[in-house]
């Protein structure tokens, strides 16, 4: 068992040779140590301290963490079928010891008879955290509830990764092979791509797929009407019932049906009554209503704009595209064409000078400024050669490192996210500080034909956005596992630092360092940033409404909805209500929901838009103290770290913000930054 890269712990995970047979042995190791450790400390004599707890117990499950997060990890980055098995044979197992560690009313009783008075302010959050917890976990259910809450969060824990499952195999399975007339007005690092993809596989034409880099281009500039049609129909119909027939073995309508039952359940046996206020039981928000009300409010503020938006791309399209009807596939197509005649400039033009190494050099650049540290190239194991690894330090000591893996292709999940490797905190065992590790992960294009990749702005604001997450985790200086960095932290409130981090992709004197032509080298010219800052705004109007009707349709479904009911005609109620476009009938955009069916935002996809009025204002004192050249203060950098990353989940997040900002937080920063004042 020495030889199980899954049972060292000396230092970073060993990526390049953990195989998916190590993975059963692994965990055979592992909870037994678990189990051992957990029986040793609710015998009776076994004291009700906090300390030893940790040193015994913690210890023991915080490696059993840390070895399935790696697996968990190389599943979404580097799926294969031998790793899905082992992956889906042990995550029962592993389900089973969190719920039952959770619900052991032996566990609970050790921890309520803890002394808050003994405990350090760290301490005493990370406890009230764990007693909430134990509640939530269904520790004070007996019997049969307990039984059935059990037998729930597993059969849960199967249904998430199998619908998370079914989203990547539809997106991957799809391919079109396209013929070079159809591709007149996609970009040409695109055009290459698709080919080079075509070649390596033998075939003739492009290969034109749903990952992001392919598709996204495609449905903005193809002129091909019935082109951006395929691709547009391929994309909604995923994972659903209205796919080809070949693919509807990928179809996650059953699977929706039965996880939404199961969350009711599950609420209902807790004593709530429904999913949604289990769910806001530890977030900032108070009731479903108060979110629902939210909503509705930035709908209404929002609705206008959008309504504006929607009659100027009618209009243009009549007038100079010859679209008089717009189909749900020219959207994209008319949005991104208005855009350049009503600016001058075009997301192309604008990508052609984001090279993905200057944007990282510029990241770290301002990342280093405002946050008084450095970064430096360090050396991991690492699961793929595009993975890149790195070190913050401060006065020359380690702070924290990630890996950074930017590139889309096969087997990887879809989109972006920030995940921990391990946190910070003072080990019981060995009295060493142990530093925070995480992951940023991307989906760009890569580089072709000797030159590197490009991203577009969007792209750099998700990067911006994914590093933001990584300082939260790794800037802590919180000694208690349990709340420092990201962990503790509500989660609604746990996107202010990453939509905080945008705010700098819109700083002239940050976008000016990274950039430079894929060509000459020669920086962004300021005129064309001048044309950026005048399209930022640019449909925020629809923007906006579309992250309401998201967040709606996820608050009403874990609040109102039967969960014996389709889902279809929620989500229809829902666009009436919101949405000023509205989506075919064949469109299934549910059937890929990952964030509330696999991703863990459950009646919490409120929180992009809670969290962002926080960012937001939190972005104004920034504005309040920029210095002569424009560049954001290092006393307000210095403030904002102190009071918000360094503090973790160590106290409520309204407590954190109200340090920094002097006060609460308001929508007004949020309408003025996004044109809607």
């Amino acid at each position: 068992m020495s030889d199980n890269p899954l049972l060292d712990f000396q230092d970073l995970p060993r990526f390049d040779r953990i195989r998916p047979e190590h993975v059963a042995p692994a965990l055979d190791t592992l909870l037994a140590q678990c189990e051992q450790a957990l029986e040793a400390v609710v015998v009776p004599d076994f004291p009700a301290d906090w300390s030893r707890l940790a040193l015994t117990l913690d210890c023991a499950t915080e490696k059993l963490g840390r070895s399935w997060g790696a697996v968990s990890h190389l599943n979404g980055v580097a799926d294969t079928p031998e790793l899905r098995a082992a992956y889906n044979a042990g995550l029962p197992r592993v389900t089973e010891f969190w719920t039952r560690l959770g619900s052991d009313e032996r566990l609970y009783a050790k921890y309520k008879a803890i002394d808050p008075s003994t405990l350090n302010a760290e301490q005493r959050q990370a406890h009230k955290n764990a007693i909430r917890n134990f509640v939530l976990g269904g520790a004070e259910l007996t019997g049969a509830a307990k039984e059935r809450f059990a037998a729930i969060q597993e059969r849960q824990a199967e249904l998430a990764q199998k619908f998370s499952e079914n989203a990547l195999d539809a997106t991957d399975s799809f391919a079109y092979y396209a013929g070079a007339d159809e591709l007149d007005g996609v970009p040409d690092d695109v055009v290459h791509a698709a080919r080079a993809a075509a070649e390596a596989e033998g075939h003739e034409g492009y290969r034109l797929t749903l990952k992001m880099p392919s598709y996204l281009p495609v449905m903005q500039f193809a002129r091909s009407g019935a082109l951006r049609e395929r691709m547009y129909r391929a994309y909604a119909t995923r994972a659903s019932d209205q796919a080809p027939e070949e693919f509807r073995r990928f179809d996650n309508s059953e699977i929706m049906r039965e996880i939404l039952a199961l969350r009711h359940e599950e609420a209902q046996l807790l004593g709530f009554k429904n999913f949604a206020e289990a769910s806001l039981a530890a977030k900032m928000a108070d009731s479903p209503q108060q979110v629902v009300d939210f909503l509705r409010t930035l709908a209404g503020k929002a609705r206008p704009f959008a309504e504006r938006d929607v009659a100027d791309m009618r209009a243009f399209a009549a007038e100079h595209l010859g679209i008089p009807d717009p189909q749900p596939w020219d959207w994209s197509f008319i949005g991104e064409k208005l855009k350049e005649a009503r600016y001058a400039f075009s997301e192309q033009e604008v990508k052609q000078y984001f090279t993905a190494p200057k944007v990282l050099a510029g990241l770290f650049k301002i990342i280093e400024s405002v946050f008084e540290v450095a970064i430096r190239r360090d050396e991991a194991p690492v699961w793929h050669d595009c993975v890149e690894f790195y070190r913050i330090e401060r006065d020359g000591k380690l702070v924290g490192q990630f890996y950074l893996d930017p590139t889309a292709r096969s087997g990887k999940r879809g989109g972006a996210w920030m995940d921990d490797v391990r946190a910070r905190w003072l080990r019981p065992d060995t009295r060493q500080l142990q530093t925070p590790v995480a992951h940023l992960v991307c989906n760009f294009a890569g580089g072709g034909r000797g030159k590197p990749p490009l991203l577009t702005h969007d792209d750099v604001t998700t990067l911006f956005h994914e590093a933001g997450h990584g300082l939260h985790h790794m800037l802590t200086q919180v000694q208690e596992r349990d709340v420092s960095g990201i962990s503790g932290v509500e989660w609604d409130a746990v996107e202010l630092p990453s939509q905080f981090m945008e705010n700098f992709c819109w700083e002239w004197n940050v976008l000016r360092h990274m950039t430079g032509h894929v060509d000459t080298g020669e920086p962004l010219p300021r005129a064309l940033f001048d044309k950026m800052v005048a399209a930022r705004n640019f449909q925020s109007g629809l923007q906006t409404l579309r992250q309401i009707e998201f967040a709606l349709f996820d608050m009403l479904l874990h609040s109102e909805h039967d969960p014996a009911d389709d889902v279809l005609p929620l989500l229809a109620r829902v666009r009436d209500e919101v949405s000023v476009i509205k989506p075919p009938a064949f469109s299934r955009t549910p059937h890929t929901f990952s964030h509330i069916f696999a991703g863990g935002y459950a009646a919490g996809y409120y929180s992009y838009k809670w969290a962002e009025v926080l960012s937001a204002d939190a972005w104004a004192a920034f504005e309040e103290t920029m210095d002569a050249e424009g560049l954001p203060s290092r006393e307000t950098g210095r403030k904002y770290r102190q009071s918000i990353l360094e503090v973790g989940g160590s106290r409520p997040a309204m407590e954190s913000f109200k340090e920094f900002r002097g006060r609460e937080p308001t929508m007004d920063a949020l309408l003025r930054h996004q044109g809607m004042a």
